[in-house]
C-alpha cells in the first residue's frame, strides 16, 4: 500500500524501527516514554515497535528508573549478542580480521602476516595470499567464538585503494601502489563460499573505515565536518561533512607536492606519500646517511628511527645526543604533512583533521605539533584559526572496528531486518545522528 508520499507502509515501519533502535544504540538505555520525544513518533507506534523488537530478540530489558509519581519505567537497550559483524582491516604488513557483537566488543581476533622479499613489496599483496587469508581467517574467527555464520550481520572489509562497483562483480579495487588492477574481490570471497550467500560483504577503501570508526566512537565524534588521515606505509584521508554521507575517501597522498620530485610507489613522481609515507620516510633516511636496522619491518625501523632522533634522558636531562640525520628528515617529513594537510584545510575546511594509522600513532604529538605548525603556515587563515588539529583515539584497530561499522550501519538502516536485498545510503537523519552520537 503506497502512502500519499509515495512511502508504503513497509516504509514507515522500517523507519520507525530504525528511529527507535538508533536511539536505543546511541542513548540508551531509554524507557518506551522516553522513546517517544527523542524519536518524534506516538506512544502508540513506540509501544508497538518495541514489541515487535523484543519479539526478535534485537531488544531487551535492562533495569528500571523511577518515574514521578506512577511505576517505576522499564528501560531497553540494544541486545549486544543479537547479531554480529566482522571487520578486516588488509594492511601494509598483515590482515587482520575481528569478530564483533552488536556493542562493537571484540570476540576474536585473526592476525595473518603479509611478508615478501619483492620489489617495492608488491609481492606481499599477491590477490591470491591474501583472498587465502580471508578464507581462512573468517571462518577461524566464528569458530573461535562459537558463532554461527548465519549470525553474521555482515562482512566489512578495509582495502589500499579506489573500491568501484559492477553489477557483475560486486565491489572492484583499483589499488595501484598495491599492484591491484580492477581486482574483483567480492566475487572471488563469493565464489571461495566462505560464508552463506545471505551475509554480504561491504568492501570500502581503508582510510573510509578509519574514518567512520573516529566519527562514530573516536576523536571525530560531535563534529559536523572532519578529515581523517590513516598515515602508515603509504597516506590516505577519509573526508566526512554534511554533503558527504558517512564519509568519502579521498586520494590524498597522491597530491603532487613536488614538480619531478621522488618517484612514488604508484609510479608518478612528486606525490605526497613519496615523501610522507612510512616506506619513503625510512627510504630517506638511509639515503641521508641513516642506519634503519637491518631486516627489521617498517614499524620496528620507525621505532628505532624515532629513538635515534628523540633519544631518552634521565631526570637531569642527561642522554644521548640525538641522531642529527633522523631528527633533519623527521622535520622535513613534518613540513610535507604540514603542507599536505593544508591542503585538507584550503579544500574541505573541516573542523577537525584527525591523525591515525600505526605509523601516525608512533610518531605521536611530538612530531604532531611541527606538522600543525607547518600546516598552519601554509594554510589559508580563515579556515586554519577554525581546524583542530589531534590523533585519533581508537589504536591500530580503528580500520577494522570501522569496516565492522559498515554492516551495522546497513542493518540499523533497514529497522534491524537482515533480509533486504541491496545495501541503502544511510539518510541525512541518520548521518546527523552519528555525528551527534555521545559515547558514555
Amino acid at each position: 500500500m503506497k502512502m500519499r508520499s509515495g512511502r508504503t507502509v513497509r516504509d514507515l515501519r522500517r523507519e520507525n524501527r530504525s528511529a527507535v533502535l538508533q536511539r536505543l544504540y546511541f542513548d540508551g538505555p531509554l524507557s518506551r516514554f522516553s522513546l517517544g520525544p527523542v524519536t518524534g513518533l506516538s506512544s502508540g507506534s513506540v509501544s508497538n515497535v518495541v514489541s515487535e523488537l523484543v519479539a526478535e530478540g534485537l531488544v531487551e530489558e535492562a533495569g528500571s528508573v523511577d518515574s514521578a509519581g506512577g511505576r517505576p519505567r522499564t528501560l531497553l537497550r540494544v541486545s549486544a549478542r543479537s547479531g554480529y559483524m566482522i571487520g578486516v582491516d588488509i594492511g601494509e604488513t598483515r590482515v587482520r580480521i575481528e569478530l564483533f557483537d552488536l556493542a562493537l566488543t571484540e570476540l576474536a581476533r585473526v592476525e595473518r602476516p603479509l611478508e615478501t622479499d619483492g620489489p617495492r613489496r608488491l609481492d606481499r599483496y599477491d590477490v591470491d595470499v591474501v583472498v587465502r587469508h580471508l578464507r581462512e581467517g573468517i571462518p577461524q574467527v566464528l569458530e573461535d567464538a562459537g558463532v554461527a555464520a548465519g549470525r553474521l550481520l555482515g562482512v566489512g572489509i578495509g582495502v589500499p585503494g579506489i573500491v568501484a562497483g559492477t553489477a557483475e562483480d560486486g565491489a572492484v579495487v583499483h589499488g595501484q601502489t598495491i599492484g591491484w588492477d580492477a581486482v574483483p574481490l567480492e566475487r572471488l570471497l563469493r565464489e571461495s563460499r566462505i560464508l552463506p550467500e545471505t551475509v554480504p560483504f561491504y568492501i570500502a577503501n581503508g582510510a573510509r573505515t578509519l574514518g567512520q570508526a573516529e566519527m562514530w566512537f573516536g576523536a571525530g565524534r560531535g563534529a559536523q565536518s572532519a578529515a581523517v588521515v590513516l598515515f602508515g606505509s603509504g597516506v590516505g584521508a577519509c573526508v566526512v561533512g554534511e554533503d558527504m554521507g558517512p564519509g568519502r575517501a579521498v586520494e590524498w597522498g597522491h597530491l603532487t607536492v613536488r614538480v619531478r620530485g621522488r618517484r612514488c610507489r604508484c609510479g608518478a613522481r612528486g606525490c605526497l606519500e613519496a615523501y610522507a609515507g612510512a616506506e619513503a620516510l625510512l627510504e630517506r633516511w638511509a639515503e641521508a646517511g641513516g642506519q634503519p636496522p637491518a631486516g627489521a619491518d617498517e614499524e620496528s625501523a620507525l621505532t628505532a628511527m624515532l629513538a635515534a632522533a628523540y633519544p631518552e634522558t634521565d631526570e637531569k636531562g642527561d642522554g644521548p645526543e640525538p641522531d642529527a640525520t633522523a631528527l633533519a628528515v623527521l622535520e622535513e617529513t613534518a613540513e610535507y604533512l604540514g603542507a599536505g594537510f593544508s591542503d585538507l584545510i584550503n579544500l574541505f575546511q573541516p573542523e577537525r583533521i584527525l591523525v591515525g594509522g600505526w605509523a601516525g600513532l608512533q610518531l605521536g604529538r611530538r612530531f604532531l605539533d611541527s606538522v600543525t605548525a607547518y600546516a598552519t603556515s601554509y594554510a589559508l587563515s580563515y579556515p586554519a584559526a577554525r581546524v583542530r588539529i589531534d590523533l585519533g583515539t581508537l589504536g591500530p584497530d580503528a580500520v577494522t572496528v570501522g569496516a565492522a561499522i559498515l554492516p551495522l550501519a546497513d542493518f540499523f538502516e533497514r529497522g534491524g531486518r537482515p533480509e533486504a536485498a541491496e545495501p541503502v545510503e544511510p539518510d541525512p537523519a541518520w548521518r546527523t545522528a552519528l555525528r551527534e552520537r555521545s559515547v558514555q
